[in-house]
């Protein structure tokens, strides 16, 4: 199982073991990860899931789709490596991901 690692603002860090196919997200709200509130459940409706995705991990996370942009206009302190977490896909290519959760939501 891939292992993705969570550090809140305030520098405590959850590793958590993730299923291929589910979604950052999804493992955060299963570890109860400080700050992701994830208000729509994970249909990128809302803003409150959002992460800064690790300047090593950025390229293989990728690029915000369009809709995933739109939302992001609506998130707390959006930098460069912003995301949405319930639009990364676990694979096993993402193995030792380490995201950063925002001092708050949106």
């Amino acid at each position: 199982m891939p292992k993705i690692t969570f550090i809140t603002a305030d520098g405590n860090r959850t590793e958590v073991d993730a299923a291929e196919g589910s979604t950052v997200m999804e493992n955060a709200i299963k570890n109860m990860v400080q700050g992701i509130e994830a208000e729509c459940g994970g249909a990128c409706a809302c803003a409150t899931c959002h992460v800064y995705v690790d300047d090593a991990w950025s390229s293989k996370t990728g690029a915000p789709e369009p809709m995933e942009e739109d939302m992001l206009d609506f998130a707390y302190d959006v930098k460069p490596t912003s995301r949405l977490s319930c639009q990364i896909q676990v694979s096993a290519e993402l193995d030792g991901l380490v995201v950063h959760v925002p001092e708050r939501q949106a």
